[in-house]
């Protein structure tokens, strides 16, 4: 698993959590890496309309559904990124020995097969699913509520 999909699912809990737009500065903050990274992967998810980014004092990026609807298969696939593979191949498709000659071919079927496995796990799982794990201590606490239901809340 790559770490741009550990980014991108921690960004998209975070901002279901926070339930308001969120600046790739404090979605960096909470992830523990670069601005600059979560920019790159954020741009990616909203292109795949998983989410979108807003401009302004009030910007910054928020989930286009509910927690309930997004799987981390579609966050995956938002990246276009191999959950298994293997940048070296061995052997060499020139020699005659045919385990030289047909070992990668064969290593790149056994990755395929993991990648739509794991991509079938993934499906199963749901961003909900994640904050009900994060939160089971606190349920009440799973999505923060936003200022006008604070306020709200403060004049009954």
């Amino acid at each position: 698993m790559t770490s741009e999909l550990t980014v991108a699912i921690h960004a998209a809990v975070y901002l279901a959590h926070k339930n308001a737009p969120q600046s790739s500065d404090e979605l960096a903050v909470n992830i523990c890496t670069h601005p600059v990274r979560v920019r790159k992967i954020m741009a990616a998810l909203c292109r795949a309309g998983i989410a979108v980014s807003q401009e302004g004092s009030e910007g910054g990026y928020r989930l286009c559904r509910s927690p309930q609807a997004i799987t981390l298969r579609q966050i995956a696939e938002a990246l276009n990124v191999a959950l298994v593979e293997s940048k070296w191949q061995s052997g060499d498709p020139e020699m005659s020995c045919l385990v030289a000659s047909g070992m990668a071919r064969e290593m790149d079927k056994i990755y395929r097969s993991l990648n739509e496995q794991c991509l079938e796990s993934l499906d199963r799982l749901t961003l909900w699913d994640l904050l009900q794990d994060l939160f089971i201590s606190q349920p009440e606490n799973i999505i923060m509520k936003k200022k006008e239901e604070l306020i709200h809340e403060n004049l009954r």
